[in-house]
């Protein structure tokens, strides 16, 4: 059976993913980098190495799952965004090993980015937008953008449209779980101890024009811990602040005329607290809005769109091999 063979090395997690020449997902494997207790993230030298560790771990895997698969292409997500200009060091692993199995097996290699990675991985697995063209939210601990993305042949044309002013919607999630001893990533366990507060706390959010601001709600909610506030009310309070900003994000963007179908990907829209919170506020002040989120383990870093990207490149170039060879599966 041939496939394509996607992989995506971000900031904290290392990704695998086979899909067949159908578009079938046929292996899907994240591992977590591992942040040492109290920390809230690693440095890029560290994230690299842990990598390169993970790499046999993930690929063994992988045969296991399809012992005669034969690899028919290889996609890697080589920068964070579609721009040249953008960089960051941990995806360097993913490139280089990409190209070296591309080069072993005399599978056609392809590039694209992390963001067109999640964006491809919840398209595929929300079944939706169906429109041309949508706005996608990317929530994650590093990155927090609302993008313009208009489909082409082969992959997005993307305009970032709104973003943070300063923290990542991750990165308030986080810093307030690791204040309370809570483990890095902290969302799930954060999500969990949410699940038991009031809604007694209120956290003071920003949407100005099309960007967020979250800094100041941090800096509120770690000194609500430090006087002694019941830990699950921040938790929630951290959660009803997210959803809220949120949907005023959304709906001071379908006042200015984009789409009103929003594609939601990265590992804060995979909670189910804050999907059902998102989905219920937007349903009472504008129902035209229509909501799609990724599966939960394709909201979160993977590489199963990267694969399917891949898939794209491969049928346009009719899976010619050629050493170096770099299409990138979207326009630049």
């Amino acid at each position: 059976m041939k496939y394509i063979l996607g992989m995506d090395t971000s900031c904290y997690t290392t990704s695998l993913a086979g899909v067949g020449l159908d578009g079938e997902v046929l292996f899907s494997r994240q591992l977590l980098l591992s942040v040492p207790g109290g920390k809230r993230g690693l440095q890029q030298s560290e994230a690299l190495f842990q990598h390169v560790k993970n790499i046999p771990k993930v690929t063994s895997g992988l045969r296991q799952a399809l012992p005669d698969g034969e690899i028919a292409a290889v996609c890697a997500s080589t920068r964070p965004r579609r721009s040249e200009s953008s960089y960051m060091p941990v995806f360097l692993v993913g490139h280089h090993f990409g190209h070296a199995v591309s080069d072993l097996t005399h599978a056609p290699f392809y590039k694209t980015s992390h963001q067109e990675n999640h964006i491809m991985a919840g398209l595929s697995s929300a079944k939706g937008p169906d429109s041309d063209r949508f706005l996608a939210l990317h929530l994650s601990g590093g990155t927090t953008e609302m993008l313009d993305v208009v489909h082409i042949p082969f992959g997005f044309q993307i305009q970032r449209v709104g973003r943070t002013q300063d923290l990542h919607a991750g990165q308030l999630v986080d810093r307030i779980g690791v204040a309370m001893g809570l483990p890095f990533p902290a969302g799930p366990y954060l999500e969990a101890m949410a699940a038991s507060g009031t809604g007694s706390v209120h956290l003071s959010g920003s949407v100005k024009g099309l960007c967020v601001s979250f800094s100041g709600p941090e800096s509120q909610g770690q000194r609500l811990l430090r006087a002694g506030v019941s830990q699950p009310e921040i938790a929630c309070a951290v959660y009803q602040l997210l959803i809220r900003t949120t949907a005023n994000w959304i709906l001071h963007a379908v006042e200015r005329g984009y789409p009103e179908e929003v594609l939601l990907v990265g590992g804060v829209s995979s909670s189910s607290l804050f999907r059902n919170g998102l989905r219920e506020r937007l349903l009472h002040r504008r129902r035209s809005v229509r909501l799609y989120f990724a599966q939960p383990d394709l909201s979160r870093d993977n590489a199963v769109g990267t694969a399917l990207l891949g898939l794209q490149a491969y049928q346009k170039s009719g899976g010619v091999y050629e050493p170096c060879h770099s299409f990138r599966p979207s326009a630049e």
